[in-house]
């Protein structure tokens, strides 16, 4: 009786240990959630929505989208850092802000305690339009009517310590010159505030091109180390005399704790993505250069990039007050 009992104990023990220990084995089982944290039809979204499409093709397993847009995209991955489990089944893209908003204001996460880094994949071609209907046609246009009339340039960002944002004030600082930043929550909200003259300049990623590409916006610079390809008449921060390129790379993070055998899986699908033609043309489209980092890297990029974002910000004086 007391053998048949202790093999009947082991037994449900054993029962119990095989499916913890096939989670990360059979990972994944079901559709995964990938939080781009951007209105839907940009470029970021686009190009993320690609992406996702090929991995899923490697996982096995569908990626489905949400976009959970807000707080200069911090609102998403946050969320995520919150409340999802880390069980893999939701990941989120991980915008500069999330890295640099801790810097500018008290905020609910910490980037070095609070993420699981899965990999580094690519960064943006940031770009200053205007209406082609308005009256800057240079950057210089810009730069004079601003020295002229102090803070009445008005430039539309996706919102609050983005790139576009951090870039345009240490641009302004470097001319010499006062400019307004009016937030919006993307590349969907910025495009119409221009388009409609709303504000009188956009900075952001290239989720503008199709509308430069027809004529109704002009591209004034763009904020690459060299021309872009698609937009060869654009002249570079470089070229105009400002030292700086911004580029703000991404990647994809999921909530603190995950199993490394999943981040693993995870890691070698998006891995795979990015060697995807229809991926690597998607990319090419919105003039994002892949830009790999594997998870350990990705990690240590993170001490770097913070660090360095430090200095812009208390350079600019945005930089939360202790």
């Amino acid at each position: 009786m007391f053998q048949r009992s202790s093999l009947m104990i082991a037994i449900a023990a054993l029962a119990m240990f095989v499916p913890v220990c096939a989670g990360a084995q059979e990972y994944p089982i079901k559709p995964i959630t990938l939080i781009i944290p951007w209105p839907a039809g940009g470029s970021t979204d686009l190009t993320m929505r690609a992406i996702a499409e090929s991995a899923s093709k490697v996982l096995g397993q569908p990626i489905a989208i949400d976009n959970k847009a807000g707080g200069s995209g911090t609102v998403g991955p946050a969320t995520m850092a919150a409340s999802a489990k880390p069980d893999g089944y939701t990941i989120a893209q991980l915008p500069m802000g999330v890295f640099r908003l801790p810097l500018m204001q008290e905020v609910p996460w910490d980037p070095s305690k609070d993420f699981t880094y899965i990999i580094h994949l690519s960064g943006y071609t940031f770009g200053v339009t205007t209406s082609a209907e308005g009256p800057f046609k240079t950057w210089q246009d810009v730069v004079d009517y601003a020295k002229a009339n102090p803070g009445k340039v008005t430039y539309a960002t996706p919102g609050v310590g983005t790139s576009p944002h951090v870039g345009m004030e240490q641009i302004a600082m470097l001319a010499g010159i006062k400019l307004t930043a009016v937030p919006f929550k993307g590349g969907a909200e910025t495009n119409a505030a221009v388009l409609g003259q709303h504000t009188m300049l956009q900075a952001d990623a290239t989720g503008w091109r199709p509308l430069v590409d027809a004529g109704k916006l002009r591209l004034l610079m763009v904020w690459t180390a060299s021309r872009s390809p698609n937009f060869p008449d654009a002249p570079t921060l470089k070229e105009l005399g400002y030292p700086v390129v911004y580029d703000s790379p991404f990647g994809i993070a999921g909530p603190k704790g995950m199993d490394p055998k999943i981040v693993a899986k995870l890691h070698d699908a998006f891995k795979k993505a990015l060697d995807d033609p229809a991926v690597v043309a998607t990319l090419s489209k919105y003039d994002m250069v892949p830009n790999y980092k594997n998870s350990e890297d990705y990690k240590k990029f993170v001490v770097e990039v913070t660090e360095s974002e430090r200095k812009v910000i208390d350079a600019l004086g945005l930089g939360k007050k202790n």
